[in-house]
C-alpha cells in the first residue's frame, strides 16, 4: 500500500484548516464558541473524532455530510461552502485510490473466494501441509464417503430446504395481505396507498420547520429568495426564515404558523421550464436534483445540460420525462433527499 500523494495530502490539511478557522471564528454576534464536546453531540459523532477532523496534522478526512453540517451550525461564511465540498471531494477520492483491493482477492466475510481462486492461496501465506508428509504426526483420515451416495444426499437435502422455503414464504405473504387488506378495508387507506416516500408526510410533501438543517431549509430559503423575500440561504431554518414563511403565508391565505407543509410548498414551489426560471427558483432546483443523487452544476441558469439533468431524474422517479418543474416533478425531489436533520 502506498501512502496518499502530495495533492492529496493537501487537501486534506487544507479541509482541516478551514474546518478549524470556521470552528475558531463562530463567535460573534454574541455567540460563545461551541466547546468540540457539544460540537461532536449536534453533528452526531464521537469527541475525538471531531478533534482530528479539526486538527491540520492528522491525516483524517472530515466526509461530505460533515462538512456541510459543520458549516451550517457553525454558520460559516457561504462562499466557503463550494471550496470545502471541492477539498473533501478531492480528499476522498485520494483515500480511494491508496488503498485499492488487490486483484483476486476477496472481502474477508467470503471464506469461499480463496478455494475458488483461480490463483490459489494468497502470496505469503504458508502452504498447506501435504497429507503425505504429515503422515506420521496424524491419524490416518476415515474412509471416504462414495461421491455418490454424498451427492444423492446433498440433492436430497436441498431439496427439502427449497420445499419448506416455498411453504414458510408463501404463508408469510399471504398472511401479510390478508391483515394489510383487513385494515385498509375497516379504518386504513387503500392498500395501494399505504407505502408513502421516505420523508414524505401523508400528503406526500415534507413538512420543513423551524430547526430544521441543511436541504429542508436550504430548499425553503431559495425559494423564498426567488419570491422576493430576503433571506440567507445558509441552511438553517431560523427565525428570520421563520419570520419570511409567515409572511409568505399571510400573502397567500395560509395559516401563517411557519411551517413548510403541503398547502405552503404548492404555493412556493414555481414551474420552471426553458421560458420561465427564476435564478433562485432554478438554484433550489439544481440543489435538489445534485443531492438526491442527479449530479448538477449550482449556476442559477437553466441550461440544456441542467434540463437533461432533470429529464434524467424524471426517467429515475418514472415520471413524464417532460424537462419541466412542475408540481410532481417538485414533490418527487423533495421527498428524494433522504431524512431530515433538526438541531
Amino acid at each position: 500500500m502506498t501512502g496518499p500523494t502530495a495533492p492529496d495530502r493537501d487537501a486534506v490539511r487544507t479541509l482541516a484548516e478551514l474546518l478549524r478557522r470556521w470552528w475558531e471564528l463562530s463567535a460573534r454576534e454574541g455567540r460563545a464558541k461551541p466547546t468540540q464536546q457539544s460540537l461532536a453531540g449536534r453533528l452526531g459523532i464521537d469527541q475525538t473524532t471531531l478533534s482530528r477532523y479539526l486538527n491540520p496534522r492528522h491525516p483524517s478526512t472530515a466526509p461530505l455530510r460533515t462538512v456541510e453540517l459543520l458549516h451550517t451550525v457553525l454558520r460559516a461564511p457561504a462562499a466557503d461552502l463550494p471550496r470545502a465540498r471541492a477539498l473533501a471531494e478531492a480528499a476522498a477520492a485520494g483515500a480511494a485510490r491508496k488503498s485499492p483491493r488487490p486483484a483476486g482477492t476477496a472481502p474477508a466475510d467470503d471464506p469461499d473466494a480463496t478455494a475458488a481462486s483461480p490463483q490459489g492461496p494468497s502470496a505469503g501465506a504458508p502452504s498447506p501441509v501435504p497429507v503425505a508428509a504429515s503422515s506420521h504426526l496424524t491419524a490416518p483420515p476415515p474412509a471416504p464417503v462414495p461421491a455418490a451416495r454424498v451427492t444423492r444426499r446433498t440433492a436430497a437435502a436441498r431439496a427439502a430446504l427449497a420445499f419448506l422455503g416455498v411453504l414458510t414464504l408463501g404463508g408469510g405473504i399471504g398472511l401479510g395481505w390478508g391483515a394489510l387488506a383487513h385494515r385498509a378495508g375497516q379504518d386504513g387507506p387503500p392498500v395501494a396507498a399505504v407505502a408513502a416516500p421516505a420523508g414524505a408526510t401523508a400528503s406526500g410533501w415534507p413538512l420543513a420547520r423551524k430547526g430544521d438543517l441543511l436541504w429542508k431549509a436550504r430548499a425553503v430559503q431559495y425559494l423564498l429568495r426567488a419570491h422576493g423575500h430576503a433571506v440567507e440561504a445558509d441552511g438553517d431554518f431560523g427565525v428570520r426564515t421563520a419570520a419570511a414563511v409567515k409572511k409568505f403565508q399571510a400573502a397567500h391565505g395560509l395559516l401563517a404558523d411557519g411551517k413548510v407543509g403541503a398547502r405552503t410548498w404548492s404555493h412556493l414551489i414555481i414551474r420552471i421550464d426553458s421560458q420561465h426560471a427564476p435564478r433562485q427558483a432554478v438554484v433550489a432546483l439544481q440543489y435538489l436534483l445534485d443531492n438526491s443523487g442527479t449530479a448538477t452544476d449550482i449556476t442559477g441558469i437553466f441550461t440544456p445540460s441542467t434540463a437533461r439533468s432533470l429529464e434524467t431524474f424524471q426517467r429515475d422517479r418514472a415520471l413524464p420525462v417532460t424537462g419541466v418543474a412542475d408540481r410532481d416533478t417538485w414533490r418527487a425531489l423533495l421527498t428524494s433527499q433522504g431524512p431530515g436533520i433538526h438541531r
